[in-house]
């Protein structure tokens, strides 16, 4: 009995050892719990910013004229090929249309008919007006020699426009250029033949010494480019769009600004959607007709708040903010902002003020109502992505 009476006054400072240490770690685990999180914060300012939006288009040149044979024949000789730059009025086919060169043939000896029949005509009024004069014949004979001669000098004329018409069919056997360009594809070959009726041309002549970029807007946002550019009538908004850029297909940039210069008045009923016209100049010709690019246009915007996408958490389709007071308690604040982003920022259209603070990043613990340890960012670190 008493080996166990002294076991149980041994054991007794160990026990309290061990409750004193429990007692410590909760203390700890509570102290650390209400112990206040430090949190990155920003201070919101004004700012200008440029937004800029990408539109796909469609590249045309100013002109795209299909070349067709106006005669029907076979096709002798190309003199171009596919790709080839040419100029105005250089040859690019001939025709070969032999039932051309007759008629000229024909009309021209036909011709030589009618001037012989008119001589004859002539000298028939200069034989019978003396006989009038003297009236040995009736002014009915002279009357009806000249009514031949005015019938026989009506052939010719009728001849010479026959040889002048013959002359142009031939003419059309070779067939040129009409505008600077380059040439597309050429589907026929020699010896093939062609006709003035054919649904297919020979081939088409691009003047790309100019472009137009062929994009659309929908209604909503034909509604938010009207008002955003000033101006009484769409003429004069024209006038205060800003010169646009072109994206390249490979992601590249256009080395040449362009202008918005046409606007279509109607809505199309089938996609909603409005039509508009951006002109490039073209140089260097590396744009050409039927290629696919983006119309990038700037919107400059003055005296903005703009945030990090980062900072924001979305709840029902809603985009919320932690926004911190001079204690450091944060309120969660819903905001709104504009479609259109910079990069990795957001432009608030409402909900937030110049001078306010958010939180950065890190929040995903935090709770409406909550107090935090700010620790202020500079606002160059982090709005230094819009500088570049």
């Amino acid at each position: 009995m008493k080996t166990k009476i002294q076991s149980i006054y041994f054991l007794l400072p160990i026990l309290f050892i061990i409750s004193s240490c429990g007692s410590n770690d909760k203390k700890k685990d509570a102290g650390a719990a209400n112990q206040v999180q430090a949190y990155p914060v920003v201070a919101l300012a004004a700012q200008s910013t440029t937004l800029e939006t990408d539109y796909p288009a469609t590249i045309e040149g100013i002109q795209n004229v299909d070349i067709r044979p106006k005669v029907d024949g076979f096709i002798e000789k190309i003199y171009v090929d596919e790709g080839a730059v040419v100029k105005k009025g250089q040859q690019l086919f001939s025709i070969n249309a032999p039932q051309y060169e007759q008629l000229v043939r024909t009309a021209a000896a036909a011709i030589s008919s009618a001037e012989a029949d008119v001589n004859a005509a002539e000298l028939q009024v200069n034989k019978t007006k003396p006989l009038v004069e003297k009236d040995i014949i009736s002014k009915y004979d002279l009357d009806a020699a000249q009514l031949t001669l005015q019938s026989r000098k009506a052939a010719l004329a009728q001849a010479k426009a026959e040889l002048v018409n013959a002359k142009v069919n031939l003419g059309y056997t070779t067939i040129t250029s009409p505008v600077d360009g380059v040439i597309g594809s050429i589907p026929f070959k020699t010896g093939s033949l062609v006709s003035g009726t054919s649904a297919q041309p020979l081939t088409t002549v691009s003047n790309i010494s100019k472009v137009y970029a062929y994009f659309s807007l929908n209604e909503k946002q034909l509604l938010d480019f009207s008002r955003n550019f000033k101006g009484a009538t769409l003429e004069a908004q024209m006038k205060n769009i800003p010169a646009v850029s072109l994206v390249l297909a490979d992601g590249s940039a256009y080395a040449e600004n362009g202008k918005i210069e046409s606007i279509n008045g109607l809505i199309n009923t089938n996609t909603g959607s409005a039509s508009l016209r951006a002109t490039f100049s073209n140089p260097s010709k590396l744009l050409r007709s039927g290629a696919s690019a983006s119309v990038r246009i700037p919107q400059h915007l003055e005296n903005v708040i703009l945030i990090p996408q980062k900072s924001t958490t979305d709840l029902q389709g809603k985009k919320f903010v932690f926004v911190v007071d001079a204690k450091g308690i944060i309120k969660n604040t819903e905001i709104e902002i504009m479609e259109i982003a910079k990069g990795n920022f957001y432009v608030v259209t409402k909900g937030l003020n110049a001078g306010d603070k958010i939180v950065l990043e890190g929040f995903q613990s935090l709770k409406d109502g909550g107090e935090i340890k700010p620790e202020e960012k500079s606002a160059d670190s982090v709005f230094a992505d819009l500088k570049k």
